[in-house]
């Protein structure tokens, strides 16, 4: 990573971050160039970002300009660490850090360890999500110019800028870290685990929240918006509100929090940086197999496929499982559907709809659920399930070329990806189904469940074959499985969120067919429900193959990844 000794005479330019700066925007301009497609979901992708900056930013202005400093420090604490856990989670869930640059790429190259750190750093600011964050959070600006004058709004703009930067070092250095810990299989239960752990405080923090507005205790309020205040999540973004308050001696305090985090966080990231582009992180010492009986061809098929025949269709089913199994990127989408699966469904039927709303006594529990709300909640988890697929084949990336000149049929080539993941995520639909009935207390309810996310599984994997033949696009040669293209994570977030309204579309039926049916639909879920997730599966890899067939040149073209 150092300078070598031994290096050639003659000047040397020193490379700074603005290097890095512009060899990303040459990146993204030679990325687009050509793609007409890509053009558009980019321009799409910003407008619908600068719309919600533009909303979030008369809301983070609301008390300046309704002239309340009652709310200001609530909506700067709650608001800014909303935004700060929104950067730690969703790049690991859904939509992943932009890897323009890899930092494999500089590897071989003669930069400091600081240089490296710092370019990448200074590149991924250079986003649109940041530039939307940074609009949306500037309404905090507003705020406290409105009680503090231009000295609170200089420190507000100040803290603003200095938790941008937190969020940024803070989603590079969990995905970094997650990504190597990823790489080794033997941790990979422990990564699981931490992030489970992580995205199920989001529970428990909603309920406590709608608690409070239950009991209308604004005192309890901000006394918790103080607290966070005094941490990370809300340090940057309170400093402003809290000099316009006549708190001058926290601003100084509450500014060293944040450097301090800041330059925590990076150092995190240059230690598993490092570690990931020399490829350090290993799984330990490989241990002696017994040799297999069967033969060769009996090692390529994993366990959870042994079953399968040794012809075309089960070689493909194996070599699909094997891959889920082994590859960090879909290994990281896996866990996801476990943590969510999970997750959602608790939220849903007894942290969220558990409440409504009185004109007397306020917020209310409404005591119990209804077989429509479990449907709605599983209806969500299968198609998010489903939704993994909806770039299946850019995964693969130039290794889907071996299928292409084998001449594999696209209807047999779909059907096998459909059966390698099912492998997988249906014994996790299968614990979602029990583990939510019994937490709600209705274990009668399993076989309808389990039939809804079947279903809904099912048809979800009928639209994602037309979803990933027609609108693939590809991934980063990189060891972080969050890792994504600058302008893919805009066709990421449009694509799936297309995939997800037509599979709920699809599977509206089983919504309807609870609501309508009552008692019955207990009993007739389960069957019908399998009968007619398998019939979308099969229906979507018939039609879907012949599409593939015709494309398979330009699909190999689309998941390519450009040098």
């Amino acid at each position: 990573m150092a300078v070598p000794v031994n290096a050639p005479a003659g000047p040397v330019r020193r490379v700074t971050a603005r290097h890095f700066v512009r060899l990303k925007l040459r990146v993204m301009r030679n990325n687009l160039r050509g793609q007409g497609w890509r053009v558009a979901l980019f321009l799409i992708g910003s407008l619908v970002g600068l719309w919600f900056a533009v909303s979030a930013f008369f809301g983070f202005a609301a008390p300046g300009l309704a002239g309340n400093d009652r709310y200001a420090l609530l909506v700067a604490a709650f608001g800014g660490g909303l935004a700060v856990l929104g950067w730690l989670l969703l790049p690991l869930v859904f939509f992943g850090v932009d890897e323009t640059l890899d930092p494999a790429r500089f590897a071989l190259l003669p930069l400091s360890r600081r240089t490296l750190v710092t370019g990448l750093f200074a590149a991924a600011l250079v986003s649109v999500p940041t530039v939307a964050v940074l609009l949306a959070l500037s309404g905090l600006v507003v705020t406290a110019g409105v009680f503090g004058g231009w000295s609170a709004a200089v420190v507000a703009a100040v803290g603003v800028v200095a938790g941008l930067l937190l969020c940024v070092a803070a989603a590079r250095a969990v995905t970094s870290a997650f990504a190597t810990m990823l790489r080794s299989r033997r941790v990979r239960d422990l990564a699981a685990v931490l992030l489970a752990v992580a995205a199920a405080l989001l529970g428990p923090l909603q309920i406590a929240g709608l608690a409070a507005i239950q009991d209308a205790n604004w005192d309890r309020l901000a006394g918790v918006a103080t607290v966070i205040g005094w941490t990370p999540f809300g340090a940057p973004w309170t400093a402003g509100i809290d000099l316009a308050q006549g708190r001058v001696w926290a601003v100084p305090l509450k500014l060293l929090i944040t450097a301090v985090t800041i330059a925590a966080l990076l150092v995190w990231w240059s230690r598993s940086l490092e570690s990931a582009m020399v490829g350090a992180a290993s799984a330990g010492p490989a241990r002696a197999k017994p040799p297999a009986t069967g033969g060769v061809v009996a090692q390529l098929f994993p366990r959870a496929a042994g079953w399968l025949r040794r012809d075309r269709f089960g070689a493909l089913v194996a070599r699909e499982a094997r891959y889920w199994w082994r590859d960090a990127r879909r290994r990281a989408n896996l866990i996801t559907i476990a943590v969510v699966g999970l997750f959602v469904p608790v939220m849903v039927n007894l942290g969220g709809q558990g409440f409504t709303l009185d004109s007397e006594q306020g917020f209310t529990l409404a005591g119990g659920t209804s077989p429509v709300l479990v449907s709605l909640s599983m209806l969500f988890v299968g198609l998010l399930a489903a939704v993994t697929l909806a770039n299946q084949f850019g995964f693969d990336g130039s290794a889907y070329a071996a299928n292409v000149v084998a001449g594999v049929p696209g209807r047999l080539e779909l059907r096998a990806r459909m059966a390698a993941f099912s492998l997988y995520v249906l014994p996790m639909l299968a614990l979602v189904a029990v583990v939510i009935a019994l937490v709600i207390g209705e274990p009668a309810w399993i076989g309808f469940m389990a039939g809804t996310l079947v279903a809904t599984y099912g048809a979800g994997l009928a639209v994602n074959s037309f979803v990933s033949v027609l609108g693939a696009y590809s991934l980063p040669e990189t060891s972080n499985p969050f890792a994504m293209n600058s302008g893919a994570g805009v066709a990421k977030g449009l694509l799936t969120l297309l995939a997800m309204v037509a599979t709920g579309a699809a599977a509206i039926p089983a919504v309807i067919a609870a609501g309508l049916l009552g008692d019955t639909w207990l009993w007739l879920g389960l069957p019908l429900g399998v009968a007619y997730g398998v019939g979308a599966a099969l229906l979507g890899s018939y039609l879907a193959g012949d599409v593939l067939d015709r494309r398979q040149p330009e699909l190999l073209a689309a998941v390519t990844p450009r040098r």
